[in-house]
């Protein structure tokens, strides 16, 4: 039986319209007494934008499937759409079963109410009785590490606070069908770790999850199918291997190269990217001889870092998803001793030559502060470019030409000792 049922979904907005997000009834109040009044007119800043279209497809029971796609692919309004918080502008979407939901930090919580009346209040809205949740609640709170705070009302927990019993208030009060978006990465990493393990196990249990993630490892990890989604629509769907390859493989808006103006540029006040690039010392930046050394620049404009450090990370992927490594600008020990003020910053990483393998490199580029760990800006997958072995006998292969394994290739030194035989 089938969990999810998709059918020609579509979401439309007007870019500069007057309007609600969601689709509330004042929206469809004013639009029509805007009509009656002469408002027909078609103003040039008003222009149609679907973030959906025509996505089609169907997930079974107990399966756990991913979403993946570049940022403005249209994962989170797919989600937005299933968990009833927006409405389609065509085709239809069915959800049979019990849904629990988290798709941003403090989803479903009332900021003025306590910990503990959220809990019960997510519980009564999920249409479960009070001895229901009663009887998981001392695990909500375990899970969560809320004990101290339950009495608190929600508008004065961090985010991680939130994401932390918003999560745990949707995975044990047993939800048939589980929709999560990337809000996961807000919280710490051992709570992340224990997240993905009971959404592991909940996908195991016979429950239907849909996970939308920028992190490859963990669609791998979890989710046996998957779905791609490119500018609204469905791309690829099927096992997660082969449509995570595909995603990697599609070019799908990446260059060498990322710019953003101060408008659109991910990020706050701590940290805003403003440009990702990858430099070649020799040849194009798309792609690498495998012998040389290459640079990737990542600028960010920080406009109040408030006495926090901000530092740049870089988490550089195969095509396979695996993670090859990451680095922090805290490796120049200068800059790690020096003050942060208001400015542009620019950050320069230096990878050599004969490291990196052969194949697709991807790089997710951030600004963080840490002790606690708050991530200001992001931008996954922000570039990619592609490593080639053009040497002939001068490089790690020497003369052997077959696929060379391994996730990197270092040009590693060897000391060698000669003796000649002696007869006796």
């Amino acid at each position: 039986m089938s969990r999810i049922v998709v059918e020609g979904l579509g979401k439309r907005y007007r870019v500069g319209a007057t309007q609600a997000p969601y689709g509330r009834l004042t929206e469809s109040l004013w639009n029509a007494a805007r009509g009656l009044l002469g408002g027909r007119e078609k103003r040039e800043a008003d222009r149609e934008f679907w973030a959906l279209r025509d996505v089609s497809f169907s997930i079974p029971e107990g399966a756990a499937v991913g979403v993946i796609g570049r940022n403005g692919a249209g994962k989170s309004t797919l989600l937005k759409i299933l968990s009833r918080i927006t409405e389609p502008t065509t085709g239809r979407a069915e959800l049979r079963g019990r849904v629990g939901s988290l798709l941003e930090v403090g989803t479903g919580f009332h900021p003025e109410l306590t910990g503990r009346e959220n809990v019960f209040l997510s519980g009564a809205i999920l249409g479960m009785r009070r001895a229901e949740i009663a009887r998981r609640f001392d695990e909500i709170v375990d899970f969560a590490g809320a004990s101290q705070f339950l009495d608190t009302p929600v508008k004065r927990y961090s985010s991680g606070m939130k994401v932390r019993l918003g999560f745990a208030v949707a995975a044990f009060l047993e939800p048939e069908i589980l929709l999560v978006d990337e809000v996961l990465a807000v919280g710490d990493a051992e709570f992340q770790k224990k997240s993905l393990g009971k959404m592991s196990e909940l996908g195991g249990g016979g429950r239907t999850v849909l996970f939308v993630s920028h992190s490859m490892p963990s669609i791998l990890r979890l989710c046996p199918q998957a779905i791609l989604l490119d500018k609204g629509r469905v791309l690829a769907t099927g096992a997660s291997g082969e449509v995570v390859r595909r995603y990697l493989e599609s070019d799908v808006g990446r260059t060498s190269q990322r710019v953003w103006t101060v408008d659109d540029a991910p990020g706050d006040v701590v940290a805003r990217l403003r440009s990702v690039r990858v430099v070649a010392r020799d040849g194009s930046p798309d792609e690498i001889d495998i012998r040389q050394p290459l640079d990737v620049e990542v600028t960010y404009w920080s406009s109040d870092p408030s006495g926090l450090r901000p530092s740049v990370n870089l988490h550089f992927y195969n095509d396979e998803g695996v993670c090859l490594f990451v680095t922090n600008d805290w490796s120049n020990r200068d800059w790690w001793t020096q003050p942060r003020r208001p400015g542009l910053v620019h950050a320069t990483c230096r990878v050599p030559g004969n490291f990196l393998a052969e194949g697709r490199v991807t790089v997710t580029a951030a600004v963080s502060t840490y002790d606690p760990t708050v991530v200001h800006a992001v931008e996954w997958d922000a570039i990619a470019f592609q490593v080639v072995d053009r040497s002939e006998g001068d490089g790690v292969r020497g003369v052997y030409a077959a696929d060379w394994p391994g996730v990197v290739r270092p040009m590693l030194e060897w000391d060698i000792a000669f003796e000649p035989t002696v007869r006796d």
